[in-house]
């Protein structure tokens, strides 16, 4: 859903948009202005082949280029903006104007007539030089002064509605007091000056205006130096009695008074009496409802005639009876956008902004303390009332809980020797955890002893989080450390951080490779361990998906770390699946966590080889021995019978031979009885055994 911060970071995109074109085409009139100097230089010097002079050239022309790259980088650190989430969608989205600086310096300090002069007080002699200007000051003077040459021309004196006791200052709005609605919005500051000492400050705002002070003392911002204030304050002025308003932040503090980190002021008068009308800006669009509802309380039109009124135009006209005031009222307004191109009365006015001004300490003149985005709004009280303020709060969160299931590994890298065999191994478990919630991490159990890198594991994470869909980011709100009065809110990337380790039970576990997703940009996973590569984690150009729109995704992923050479590489694969659910729909069908209730998961099907030896040791020795020496205990165990049979042999003949003469005359016949009854058995045996298969191959045949 749309909404004013909406707006506003779409406005912050273009603004940053601008600016790299501005660079770009800075930097490439550079360049171009080099190339035209190199050539000067080569033809300066084509006379002199051979001379020593010319490296030296060549490093006179290579530095500007430094130069530039290092004013750059300058330029892109100074101009430090609020992180924006790239446009995956070109939904049209309503933008107003981003000024990076004060919008009197985009509008010559709005003195278009009205000029400010100070009063100094006045020195004791000609050498009383120790009084500094700024401390003489005493008061201010408002007005302008023109020389003009009289009688005055025609084309004014003829004008209608002339004054002759106004002479060139004609049109100008009269001094008498004028109640007025000062509408302040603050947005939120950036870069402020530590004010405690642990490098951070709790700030909140203060306004002062006239008679009226305002301190938001009790929504104080902990432990931040760019916090998000999204507050509006409505004060009653007269100008020109109280024109001076001033916006401070201040750090506040448990014990004792508090600080004062920086403040910003401003001359109301000169803005509202300005004539590119900084009352309120002028919006791109004009809408009746939605987060860019106009907030004027005069619509386009009205605007127009008056500024005609003002400027002696004849108008405004608008085309055909039959159109509809919601055309004449976009029509007026495509004319306010270009008021400046009119003739003679015509000028630039102020459009829907947010400025940024400096905040400055008196204790510490001339050094910024931060900067603060904000702009005010005036309305005369004697018009219709403005409707209520534009809703800037700062977005709340949205609960979500992310459910991973890490179902397999596979090719893990296998890193312990085996005591007893040599072999490699590894006793396999995964970690994972959302970033900024690394005190939460949670463990798989682990799969002893894999000799091929394959790890069964049918185990579930589950991790809630606040989330900001527009921005992109996780909100954590905790305590810094144990004696912290209250929480500090942090805004963090979502991350999902997938680990594979190797678990030894009497040293450190080793680390063997990881995987960090972004949630809202992330490969698809694939479809097989063997189609799982390097690539998807360093090709850019791979389609990417965010768990935000998918809600539930299943693959594999490659574990990485990098090797001796400090080059990136595959260290296992892991098929996980991962679950999107807001808070509303994980109540309704909550899941456990590991393999519990409810819905527990299948324990899995793990092979003979994930055993631990000292719970098992018989069953090891006998895994260790059968897997490596098999054939060689075949081999033993033959030799052995054919041995005992030859033994048994040697041993039997003697009586063998004296038995044998009685055997085969008493018994002879006998034998060969026996022998030919086994034989006609065997035969028979056969005969029915194959029997079926005979007459299944007769009846075939037939």
């Amino acid at each position: 859903m749309l909404d004013w911060w909406s707006k506003y970071f779409a406005s912050i995109e273009t603004m940053k948009e601008q600016l790299r074109q501005q660079e770009a085409a800075a930097a490439e009139a550079e360049e171009k202005e080099e190339m035209d100097i190199a050539e000067e230089i080569k033809l300066d010097d084509s006379p002199m082949k051979g001379s020593k002079g010319q490296p030296k050239t060549k490093e006179k022309v290579k530095a500007p280029k430094e130069d530039k790259k290092k004013k750059q980088q300058q330029q892109q650190q100074q101009q430090q903006q609020p992180e924006v989430p790239e446009k995956k969608n070109k939904q049209k989205i309503d933008e107003m104007k981003i000024f990076n600086k004060e919008l009197e310096a985009e509008f010559d300090n709005f003195e278009d007539w009205l000029h400010t002069f100070n009063l100094f007080r006045g020195k004791i002699g000609d050498d009383d030089d120790s009084t500094a200007d700024d401390e003489r000051i005493v008061g201010r003077f408002k007005g302008s002064m023109c020389v003009y040459k009289v009688p005055l021309p025609d084309d004014i004196t003829k004008e209608a509605g002339y004054d002759p006791n106004f002479g060139m200052f004609q049109g100008i709005p009269s001094n008498d007091p004028i109640n007025v609605l000062v509408r302040v919005y603050v947005i939120r500051a950036t870069d402020l000056h530590p004010a405690d000492i642990n490098g951070k400050a709790d700030p909140y705002i203060a306004i002062k205006l006239g008679k009226t002070d305002i301190k938001d003392k009790e929504n104080y911002i902990s432990k931040q130096l760019n916090p998000i204030f999204g507050k509006s304050f409505d004060i009653e002025a007269t100008f020109p009695m109280e024109s001076m308003l001033t916006v401070a932040v201040y750090d506040w503090d448990l014990v004792g008074t508090d600080d004062l980190i920086g403040e910003t002021k401003i001359d109301l008068e000169n803005r509202y009496y300005s004539k590119h009308r900084a009352t309120c800006g002028i919006s791109q669009t004009y809408a009746i409802h939605g987060y860019n509802i106009w907030r004027d309380p005069m619509k386009p039109t009205q605007i127009l005639s008056k500024l005609c009124k003002e400027g002696k135009v004849d108008g405004p006209h608008f085309g055909p009876s039959g159109r509809k005031k919601k055309t004449d009222e976009h029509l007026g307004l495509m004319v306010l956008h270009h008021w400046e191109d009119i003739p003679r009365v015509g000028c630039r006015l102020v459009p829907e902004h947010v400025e940024t001004r400096p905040l400055l300490n008196p204790d510490k003149p001339g050094i910024e303390q931060g900067r603060l985005e904000m702009w005010v709004d005036m309305f005369p009280m004697d018009m219709p009332a403005p409707g209520t303020a534009v809703d800037i709060s700062p977005r709340k969160p949205k609960k979500y809980e992310l459910r991973v299931i890490v179902w397999n590994t596979d090719e893990v890298v296998l890193e312990d020797d085996d005591y007893f065999t040599g072999e490699k191994s590894s006793d396999i478990f995964v970690r994972g955890w959302l970033k900024g919630q690394q005190e939460d991490k949670q463990d798989t159990d682990v799969h002893y002893h894999s000799l091929t890198g394959e790890g069964n594991f049918n185990w579930r994470y589950i991790f809630p989080f606040d989330y900001l869909m527009a921005e992109e980011k996780i909100v954590i709100s905790k305590k810094e450390s144990m004696f912290s009065w209250d929480e500090t809110e942090y805004k963090i990337p979502a991350r999902l951080t997938l680990q594979v380790w190797d678990a030894d039970h009497f040293s450190a576990d080793d680390f063997l490779g990881a995987i960090e997703l972004d949630l809202n940009r992330f490969p698809r996973g694939a479809k097989t361990a063997k189609q799982c590569t390097l690539e998807m984690v360093t090709e850019t150009d791979l389609p990417m998906f965010s768990i935000f729109k998918q809600k539930r995704v299943k693959g594999w992923w490659p574990f990485i770390a990098r090797n001796e050479d400090d080059e990136m590489e595959v260290t296992g694969k892991v098929e996980a699946e991962l679950h999107l659910l807001t808070a509303e729909e994980a109540e309704k069908s909550p899941a456990g966590l590991a393999r519990n209730e409810p819905d527990p998961l299948e324990k899995p099907n793990r092979p003979d080889t994930s055993f631990i030896w000292f719970l098992n040791p018989l069953k090891s020795i006998r895994y260790f021995l059968w897997h490596t020496y098999r054939w060689l205990l075949l081999k033993i165990l033959l030799l052995a019978l054919l041995l005992l049979m030859v033994g048994l042999f040697f041993y039997s003949m003697p009586g063998y031979l004296s038995i044998k003469y009685l055997i085969c005359t008493r018994y002879k016949w006998l034998i060969i009885k026996i022998v030919l009854a086994l034989l006609l058995i065997i035969m028979v045996g056969l005969f029915l055994y194959s029997m079926p298969g005979y007459m299944v191959k007769k009846l075939l045949g037939a």
